[in-house]
């Protein structure tokens, strides 16, 4: 199984990058992995969005697609896209530490 390593961690990916263990994830382990993904700064409404993905995958057993994440926590796709550029499902997911969502490539 592949792995990464951020700020001395090692974590167990999968073979798209995302966190096998989502119990793994911390809030400074999400700031890396948006690092990663070209996001310099997590704003608040970055938070927003990575925390009710989290909760609604807590709620629900999987990944929020965009159009959920956009009538749910009222973050309109636009505003996705300006966020989280070039594949906001994708990068929501991975840096809030869950699967890929269903339906994306």
């Amino acid at each position: 199984m592949p792995e990464i390593t951020l700020n001395g961690t090692t974590l167990s990916v999968d073979d798209d990058g995302y966190l096998v263990d989502r119990n793994a994830w911390t809030r400074e382990i999400a700031v890396l992995l948006a690092k990663e993904e070209g996001i310099d700064e997590l704003t608040d409404r970055h938070w927003a969005v990575i925390d009710f993905a989290r909760a609604d995958f807590d709620a629900k057993g999987e990944t929020p697609g965009l159009r959920r994440i956009s009538v749910q926590a009222g973050v309109p796709t636009k505003e996705l896209y300006a966020l989280f550029p070039k594949g906001p499902g994708k990068k929501v997911a991975r840096i809030a530490g869950l699967t890929k969502p269903k339906g994306c490539v």
